[in-house]
Formats: structure tokens, sequence, C-alpha cells
């Protein structure tokens, strides 16, 4: 998702003060928690169609829901779908059963129906689907895509232009699933949509469907899929009265499929903003390794909200401007030599959707790297030290209000900071290993070994520590688990250069080079008073590539 900024300001999009208590429910732990009525199933696959009534902003649909038993079952199992919407019925289909359909019994709590059924019969490996019909008048965005839902617009010309935006709130907003952000399903999706007059934009590839007009009128069905296992907030539609053009980029694993919609009269404008893709994909598979979805392609579609990172669908909305709708949130220029939006959701295809955090808590995985790929991506077309103020720019924006990482199993992310402290992180990161072949090779190694995998924060802690060769521990105690910054305090007296760090965990360090004229010396502070010497009456100078205070 994209960091939300006002004014010329960084701003929590949630609203909350540092000193805010959070009193979590029980449904915020049915939501984000793994228990009875989710842990013994994995989702294989989800088929759902949509049918959209237009003038009273309500749907209708069914999903089929195709899983696997991962664990001996209880007799409750748990579907997502959030009020207003409203589960009509649930069948257990003849397949699992061997003799024909069967209707099950449900139990709403909240947003939470629980479908009651024997499934203790049922054995490890068994193969289950099931089919939700479900219909109502989903909820209207408020602050697209940060407070999420329907958002029903229509474009210049007066014609539809429709889309959701779920990320947080979840994709039971408008369609019941496991919203669970860490079972994807593993065999893909496939999304059908029925709405008179238009045809709906989606993630991954067109299906083929029944295309002749209809009194000169577009059909209104359309279907897509992905192949690939997919987050259900990632999962999308775009309707609006769009153009489309396709090429092609030669990259890593051959030919990648590029795919662009805009709204018609928008088409010019677009078709030169959107130029930059093939030079940010070759730029992200550098540093980043492959994309990750060649097999659904890549897509940038124009979206009535700023941005989402819809896997291999991403939307847009950033008014064809060069950085944030305009503005530059780093403050050094750097930002308005390319399009922020682009740019910054299109990174999310390797970290959000390729590799995704296993609980909310742990998103800085998600923002903060892809926050710090912004600033690869100014590397690649400014050079290094450009590339490099451009990320100390964003900096600026931490707010150190909470820990970036958040309560876990309750649907909570961590801070705001998860953005621009975890792109801090990273680039600090960097800093220590001292040689950025290996640094990309880290990135690229992310990359291939968690490819299409769920994560956590320490998997990810233990995996960087290894290969960097870097003790972090203590690093990432600091940075994701406090709201400390390190301040370096120090004096001068005698020949003798005296320094310690305060506000910092057990065993904490960082090599910090200081320099004064030619002369340059690289320090380990710690919580204890150390010493070199060094020359009364010499400036000294810190390097910045660290996230801390200084105290003289």
């Amino acid at each position: 998702m994209i960091k939300k900024i006002s004014g010329g300001l960084f701003i929590m999009w949630y609203l909350l003060s540092a000193n805010t208590t959070f009193a979590f429910t029980h449904a915020d732990t049915l939501r984000g928690s793994n228990g009875r009525g989710r842990e013994w199933w994995d989702v294989t696959r989800y088929d759902l169609q949509v049918a959209f009534d237009t003038a009273n902003k309500s749907i209708s649909g069914i999903n089929q829901i195709a899983f696997s038993i991962s664990s001996a079952p209880h007799d409750s199992l748990q579907i997502d779908l959030q009020e207003p919407m409203i589960l009509d019925s649930i069948f257990l289909m003849a397949r699992a059963v061997g003799e024909k359909d069967i209707t099950l019994a449900v139990v709403k709590e909240g947003n939470v129906w629980w479908v009651k059924y024997p499934f203790h019969k049922f054995h490890t490996g068994d193969k289950i689907l099931l089919s939700a019909y479900y219909h109502g008048v989903p909820r209207g965005a408020v602050r697209p895509p940060w407070d999420g839902g329907f958002s029903w617009k229509h474009d210049e010309q007066g014609k539809l232009w429709v889309s959701v935006s779920c990320q947080g709130l979840g994709a039971s907003v408008w369609w019941p699933c496991k919203d669970a952000q860490w079972d994807e399903p593993d065999s893909g999706m496939a999304m059908r949509f029925f709405v008179p007059g238009y045809y709906a934009i989606s993630n991954g590839r067109a299906l083929n469907v029944d295309s002749s007009a209809v009194n000169g009128q577009p059909p209104g069905i359309s279907g897509w899929e992905v192949r690939n296992p997919i987050n259900t907030y990632d999962v999308t539609f775009y309707i609006g009265d769009y153009v489309h053009w396709h090429d092609t980029m030669m990259g890593e694993k051959g030919v990648l499929d590029l795919d662009f919609y805009v709204l018609r009269y928008n088409e010019e404008k677009a078709r030169k903003q959107f130029a930059v893709v093939k030079q940010m994909l070759h730029c992200y598979e550098y540093w980043l390794g492959p994309y990750p979805f060649y097999e659904d392609g890549y897509k940038l579609v124009e979206a009535p909200y700023l941005g989402m990172e819809h896997q291999s669908g991403i939307a847009y909305g950033n008014g064809y401007k060069m950085g944030y709708e305009g503005y530059d949130r780093t403050m050094t220029g750097y930002g308005l030599n390319f399009d922020y939006i682009i740019i910054h959701e299109s990174g999310h295809e390797w970290f959000g959707n390729s590799i995704t955090a296993g609980d909310m808590a742990d998103n800085w995985i998600h923002e903060g790297i892809t926050t710090y790929s912004e600033s690869l991506f100014a590397e690649c077309i400014m050079g290094r030290e450009k590339g490099q103020k451009y990320c100390h720019g964003e900096w600026q924006g931490i707010e150190n209000d909470k820990p970036v990482i958040g309560a876990y199993g309750v649907n909570e992310e961590g801070s705001n900071d998860i953005y621009d402290k975890g792109a801090a992180i990273m680039h600090m990161i960097r800093t220590m290993t001292g040689d950025d072949e290996k640094f990309r090779m880290m990135l690229r190694g992310l990359s291939k070994d968690f490819y299409h995998q769920v994560v956590t924060t320490r998997q990810v802690e233990d995996y960087i520590s290894g290969k960097t060769g870097l003790d972090l521990k203590a690093f990432f105690n600091q940075y994701l688990r406090t709201i400390n910054i390190p301040q370096l305090e120090y004096y001068i007296k005698d020949d003798q250069l005296n320094y310690k760090f305060n506000n910092i965990e057990e065993g904490f360090t960082l090599p910090i080079t200081i320099t004064s004229g030619d002369k340059s010396k690289t320090i380990n502070p710690t919580a204890e008073w150390q010493h070199i010497k060094w020359k009364e009456g010499y400036n000294v100078t810190f390097c910045n590539n660290f996230l801390m205070k200084v105290k003289k």
C-alpha cells in the first residue's frame, strides 16, 4: 500500500496518537488469528463469480472454495464475510461426500459465518469443495485505499468507473473467503464478472468468455485467472470505459507480457507516463530478482483512487504526475524524477505479493523493503549518490510513535513507520554489509528462496543475518521492536574522542565512520564509554547512513 501524506506532512492514516491504548476484541482475534475454525484447512483454489447491480450499488455472487484438510478437523469452519453483506447459503459439493450436494447449517457471529458440519469424519489430505452464495451492498470506501471498500464513481464523460481496495480491511468486505493473510490459494484463482454494458478488468490473464454483443452493447461478461497464489486483499476488479494496449519485455525469465488499461480519453498521456515500466522492471529484476508472476503477466490499470499493489493488476491513480501526486515526499527534488505510484506499487510484486508476511504485524516486510526499492530505482536512473539522498529524505517521515511490529493475531499493523523506518533498516544493513554485490545477492536470494511463500519477521531476520554474515539480533530488536533511536554521545578531551550509545538494546552497536579533514576511523559504540586518540579541536563528522541521534 501507499503511505498517506497530506499538505506536505506525514500523517498516520489510522489517526492514532502515540499514547493510544489498544483494547482488542474477540472479533479482532477471529479476524487476525489462526483459530479453531481455520487452523485445520488450507485453501487450494477460489472460483469467484460476481454480478453487479450498478443502479443499486449492490452485488451478488458465488464463491467456490476448494481446500484440503491439513490437520484434525473441527466441526465448525470459519468463513469471513463482513456486514452488511449476507451469506445466503453454503453447500458441501458432492465430490467431497460422494453422494449429492449438502446444504450446510450456518451461524452468524458479526463478520464471521460459522459453517456447521461433522468435518471430523474427513481425514488429513482429503479435498473438499464448498459453494458459498451471497449478496448485499458492499461497504463504500471512505479514504481509499487506506480506508477501503468499493469506489463507485463516474469518469469525466459520465461513464461508470468502479473498483475496490481492501488491504487491512480485508477481501471479506465484498466476497466470502478465508480472509487470512497467511493462507493464499495454492493453485490460484478464477474471477468472473457480469456488469451490463461494461467489461471488467481483473488480476492475471483473460479467460475465454462469450464476447458477443447484445443489442450493440458489450455483453458485460468477463473472466480472469491467476495461476499463482494470491493474497485475498490483492484480488480486485476495475470497471470503466477503458482502452487497452499490449507490449512485451524480454526479462530474466523470458518474454513478460505487459498490459495497460486506462480511461479512453487519457490514452495519450498514459502511454507517455507508463513508458517507464520497462526501465523499472529491468531495474527491479537486477536488484530483486526475476519478476515473480511471469505466468500471470504485468498489468497497470487506471483506478478511481491513488493506487494499490493488486497482484499482476496494479491500480494506478496518480493523475499522470511525477512524484506523489506532484509532490516530492523526500523533499530532495529527486522524487519528482519518476511517478511514485508506478514505482512503489510495482515493487510490491516482489515484497507483499510474492513474499507475504504471515501476520499483518509483520507488514514492514511488505512496506519497508518496497519503500527501499524506490531508492534502488532512483539509483538506477540517477546514480548511487542521488539514490541514497532520496532514501535519506524519506527518513524525515519517521515518527517513532510505536514499534514497527504490531500486535500478533488481531489483524493489526504496527506503526506507519513500517514504510520509512523499514526502508532505513534496509539501507543501514546495506551500509553495514559494505559490499553492494553481497547486498544485492541477499535481496535476490530473499526473492528466490521465499518465492511465493508466507514468512515471518524472524525468518527474514535470520536470512538477512546469514547472507550478510552480520550479527543483527540486537539491531532488529532496536529498530523493529522499540521506538528508541540510538543516541551517540561524545566529547573530546586530552587528545581523546570519548563516545558511547544511549537508548539502546543489549548488545547493540553500529560501525560508525567518523571523519575530520582527510582522517577517518570506524568506531563501534556500545552502552559503555570507549575512546580513541583524537586531537582536540579537530572537527568530527559522523556518517549519515545510520538512523541515530548525535549529542556532543
